[in-house]
C-alpha cells in the first residue's frame, strides 16, 4: 500500500475520524516534513477533541527542528496557497486554510521564573514538549512519520484519563501550577467543559497555588472565566473555582456570595448558590455571554445591602441599585469591555426586581410602561434574566410566581400595541422647544422634555405628537416663557 493510501486506513484504526479536509491538510504537512526530513506531530487539543467527538477548529503541529519552514513548505502545498503568519522570537507559525487554523511550533523544552508566566524556551524533544503541556489529555500526539504514521504517542495515559474523565498533570501537579499558574484555570474550565473530575493530587494544588493567581493578567483569567460562563452548565466551573479557592483570589466579590446568616432563627439563604441556580437556570434559554454575565451579577450588592430587622428578618434593600454602580467597576477590574456590553449588564442588574415586584401587586398601565420604557430593546433579555432568577425549593411557589410573571408579560404586550413605549422617541424634541420659545440650550428644555416624557409615562397623554405640542405649550406657559407668534404647531 503507498504511503498516501494508508494515511487514512491508520487514522481509521485510531477511531479518529477526520473530515476530508483536515485529513488533506494533515497528509500535506506529512509530505512538508518529509521534504525537509524532519518529525512531525499532531499534538493536543486536536487530537483530544477526535477521540472525544468533539468539533474543532484548529490543529497543531509540532515537530523536532524548525517549525516555521514546516509551515512555510505545508502552505506551498495547498490550494490556494495560505499566508503564513510567523513570530521568530517564539519559533511559532499559523496558517489558516479555509475555516482551519493550523498552528506549527518547534518542539520545546520550558522553564520558568517564580515571578513570570514567560517561559526561558530551548529546543527539545517530542517528550520534552510532551512535558510542558498542561494536562495528559493534551499532551496526546500522533505521528505523521512515514515509518509509523498514525501512531499515537501517549507517554502519560492521556487516553487512560479520557475514558475514566480525569483532568491530571503529566508532572507534579504543584510543579505545573508554579510553572504556570493560568493551568489552574484551565483545569476547572476543562473539568467543566468536558464534565470530567479533576483527580485528587490536582485538586489538592489547585488550593496551595491559588496565590499564584496574581501574576497572571485578568485578561486571560476572564478569558477562562467566559469559556466556563459558556458551558451547558455553567455553575459547575465557577462552583470549583469557589470551593478550590480561586474564585476568593480572582473575584472575591462574587465568593463573598457564599453562606448564610441567622439571627432568631431567621436565615437567608446561601447567594452564591443560588446565583449558580439562576446562572444554570437561563443557560438553556440563551447563548448570550453578557446575559449570562448578568446572571452572574444580578445579586452582587446583597452582601453590602445586607440587614436583619426586628420583626421582619433579613433585607437586602437597593441591591439591584447598589449593584449597577458595581458593575463598571467589576468590569474593569476583571478587564472585561468598558463598552455597550458592560452597560448592558448594569441595566440588567438594577432592573432584575422590577418585573418580578410587578407580580406581587396590581399591575397599572402606568408601572409597565415605565417598565417598558426603560428596558427598551432589551426588555426579552430582562424577562429571560427574571425568569431564571426564580428559584424556591417549594414547587407550588415557583408555579404561582411563573403564573403571575405569565400575567406580567401579557400586560407588556397589551400596553406596548397600545402606546408603543418600546425604543421610544419623543413626539416633540428638543430642537422642536427650543425653535417655538426662541431659547438655547438649557435647563427649561430639559424640564419640558421630562415633563412629556413622564406625562406619557403615567397616560396624562397619548404617546402622540398633538397631544405632546399642546402639553409642551401648557408647560412653558407655567414656566414663564413667552411666545409671540401664533400658538399652533
Amino acid at each position: 500500500m503507498q504511503y498516501k493510501q494508508y494515511q487514512s486506513v491508520i487514522f481509521a484504526a485510531m477511531d479518529i475520524r477526520c473530515t476530508d479536509k483536515e485529513m488533506h491538510i494533515i497528509r500535506q504537512v506529512a509530505d512538508a516534513s518529509r521534504q525537509l526530513d524532519i518529525d512531525a506531530y499532531v499534538i493536543g487539543g486536536f487530537v483530544r477533541d477526535k477521540i472525544i467527538g468533539r468539533k474543532t477548529k484548529d490543529i497543531d503541529v509540532v515537530c523536532v527542528g524548525d517549525g516555521i519552514a514546516l509551515a512555510h513548505e505545508t502552505a506551498a502545498r495547498l490550494t490556494p496557497s495560505p499566508a503564513v503568519n510567523f513570530f521568530r522570537n517564539f519559533g511559532t507559525a499559523q496558517i489558516v486554510f479555509e475555516d482551519l487554523e493550523i498552528e506549527f511550533v518547534g518542539a520545546r523544552k520550558e522553564s520558568y521564573r517564580t515571578n513570570s508566566r514567560k517561559p526561558e524556551v530551548e529546543a527539545g524533544s517530542l517528550r520534552d514538549d510532551q512535558l510542558r503541556r498542561d494536562f495528559t489529555i493534551n499532551a496526546l500526539a500522533i505521528s505523521l512519520r512515514e515509518n509509523d504514521f498514525g501512531q499515537l504517542v501517549d507517554p502519560f495515559q492521556g487516553i487512560s484519563d479520557i475514558r475514566e474523565g480525569i483532568i491530571r498533570t503529566p508532572l507534579a501537579p504543584d510543579q505545573t501550577f508554579i510553572d504556570d499558574p493560568l493551568r489552574m484555570m484551565r483545569a476547572v474550565r476543562f473539568a467543566a467543559q468536558l464534565n470530567y473530575r479533576i483527580d485528587d493530587a490536582t485538586w489538592q494544588a489547585l488550593g496551595r497555588n491559588a496565590h499564584r493567581l496574581s501574576i497572571v493578567s485578568a485578561e486571560r483569567i476572564s478569558d477562562e472565566m467566559n469559556k466556563m460562563l459558556m458551558c451547558n452548565k455553567p455553575s459547575v466551573g465557577l462552583d470549583l473555582m469557589f470551593r478550590s479557592g480561586i474564585m476568593q483570589r480572582v473575584f472575591p466579590q462574587f465568593a463573598a456570595l457564599s453562606g448564610a446568616e441567622y439571627i432568631d432563627g431567621k436565615g437567608h439563604k446561601d447567594n452564591f448558590y443560588h446565583t449558580l441556580q439562576v446562572l444554570d437556570n437561563i443557560a438553556p434559554h440563551t447563548d448570550d455571554l453578557w446575559l449570562r454575565w448578568a446572571a452572574v451579577l444580578h445579586d452582587i450588592a446583597k452582601p453590602q445591602t445586607k440587614k436583619f430587622e426586628e420583626g421582619h428578618g433579613w433585607t437586602f434593600h437597593g441591591h439591584e441599585v447598589v449593584g449597577g454602580r458595581m458593575v463598571p467597576k467589576i468590569f474593569a477590574q476583571l478587564k472585561l469591555p468598558q463598552n455597550e456590553k458592560m452597560k448592558f449588564v448594569r441595566k440588567m442588574v438594577e432592573l432584575h426586581l422590577r418585573p418580578i415586584s410587578l407580580t406581587k401587586e396590581n399591575i397599572t398601565d402606568s408601572a409597565i410602561r415605565r417598565l417598558i420604557f426603560d428596558a427598551g430593546e432589551d426588555l426579552e433579555s430582562l424577562m429571560t434574566l427574571c425568569r431564571a432568577d426564580i428559584t424556591s425549593k417549594n414547587k407550588a411557589k415557583v408555579k404561582r410566581y411563573l403564573e403571575n410573571f405569565e400575567l406580567v408579560l401579557q400586560r407588556c404586550n397589551e400596553v406596548e400595541a397600545k402606546d408603543h413605549i418600546r425604543n421610544w422617541q419623543p413626539p416633540v424634541t428638543g430642537e422642536m422647544i427650543m425653535d417655538y420659545f426662541g431659547i438655547p440650550p438649557g435647563r427649561e428644555v430639559g424640564i419640558i422634555k421630562n415633563a412629556i416624557r413622564e406625562a406619557i409615562l403615567d397616560g396624562m397623554i397619548p404617546n402622540e405628537y398633538d397631544a405632546a405640542w399642546q402639553f409642551m405649550m401648557d408647560k412653558g406657559k407655567e414656566l414663564g416663557l413667552i411666545k409671540e407668534k401664533s400658538q399652533s404647531g
